[in-house]
């Protein structure tokens, strides 16, 4: 006869060795990311006096060169096999960049490709209590949104309005959460109200393999290939009502035929 009170304890001794192994297996990439983001004190020091005395021009160049430095060493300390494909030159002033979203890398990753624009992220609440990071990206115009309270995700969506009518690019994963490699899910009704009301262009971005390195085995893992597609500019500015009510099914295709290419 089973005796299932050992069975369960049995089987979450088994789970949490599991878990300590992989904290254990991890930790020294754990810590160089965090020790790395020190590396950025003087541009978070230059972005922070720039937003003091409003000047937004010379804050928007110092989060470029945050963004940028962070990104870029992370994939280089990774061995990340990046290839870049797509759009050689974005259209000037803010936009709205919108993509799939697999992995914890996607956000590096964004850095290390975008180097000539400045970007903020549409990023969950809860990045923003994590150790340094948390500050780091609040530092870089990121707007914070809290996904299962809907009038806080509208006054989300609302505050990167702002920031975009004041000439800050922004990042949006309409996916809602990372998929994991398990496949694209569908775009959240609503989550390009960021680039349509204030009339913004908008560019799809198709991003896969980033799971590889940290979600496949729960083990970060290097010398993985990301490829990137950064699609043509979608103009908003102009659309009538009917293209408007098509646009995220546009935008989701676009992205999700790309990624198919990929798998084929």
């Amino acid at each position: 006869m089973i005796n299932y009170r050992i069975l369960y304890v049995y089987v979450n001794g088994i789970w949490m060795l599991t878990i300590i192994k992989l904290i254990f297996i991890n930790i020294p990439i754990i810590i160089w990311l965090f020790v790395n983001l020190r590396i950025l004190r003087k541009s978070r020091r230059d972005i922070r006096k720039y937003a003091a005395a409003g000047n937004d021009e010379m804050e928007r160049l110092a989060i470029l060169e945050s963004t940028s430095l962070w990104g870029g060493s992370i994939c280089n300390k990774l061995s990340v096999n990046l290839v870049v494909e797509g759009e050689k030159t974005l259209p000037a002033g803010p936009v709205v960049f919108v993509s799939n979203h697999e992995s914890y890398m996607d956000i590096p990753v964004f850095c290390a490709v975008v180097t000539d624009k400045q970007f903020g992220f549409i990023a969950k609440y809860s990045l923003s209590k994590l150790p340094v990071f948390g500050k780091w990206i609040a530092d870089i115009r990121s707007v914070f949104i809290e996904r299962d309270d809907a009038r806080a995700s509208l006054r989300a969506i609302d505050a990167g309005i702002k920031l975009l009518e004041r000439g800050y690019s922004l990042v949006i994963f309409p996916e809602g959460t990372r998929n994991k490699g398990k496949g694209m899910a569908e775009f959240k009704k609503g989550s390009l109200r960021l680039a349509t009301k204030p009339g913004l262009p908008i560019i799809p971005v198709s991003m896969a393999g980033g799971w590889h390195i940290v979600e496949e085995h729960g083990r970060i893992q290097k010398n993985q290939l990301v490829r990137v597609f950064i699609h043509p500019p979608i103009e908003t500015s102009h659309m009538t009502k009917p293209e408007l009510n098509e646009l995220n099914e546009k935008v989701e295709n676009i992205i999700r035929d790309k990624l198919n290419e990929w798998n084929n």
